[in-house]
């Protein structure tokens, strides 16, 4: 079974420069879970994306980088159902002709 959460959007501190340390910008997460569905056995897609936001917004990460290897990580061992996932973190507004971001994906 596939879980897909697409154009997850919020404001979180996220950058290393002095003004990306101050002022919450704009990011969008992609994620793409892959897991071996059965009935009673599922992974909750709205508390998948419950916690991306809180651990980027509580962790306040320097690089996206960083960041996409730790949630890797947490959703990991806190779904431990997943088997492939894929995470896309975007920042739409830090460039003005463009949108940039990172992406990885991870086999258990």
């Amino acid at each position: 079974m596939k879980i897909l959460i697409e154009n997850l959007t919020f404001e979180t501190v996220i950058g290393i420069l002095d003004f990306e340390r101050t002022t919450p910008q704009k990011v969008q997460i992609d994620c793409s879970i892959d897991y071996p569905y059965s009935e009673g056995n599922f992974i909750n897609y709205a508390d998948v994306a419950t916690h991306i936001e809180r651990t980027m917004q509580d962790k306040k990460f320097e690089l996206i980088e960083t960041a996409l290897e730790i949630l890797s990580d947490s959703l990991k061992t806190l779904f431990p159902l997943i088997a492939e996932l894929s995470l896309t973190i975007r920042k739409p507004n830090i460039l003005s002709n463009c949108t940039v971001g990172v992406q990885n994906n991870f086999i258990f």
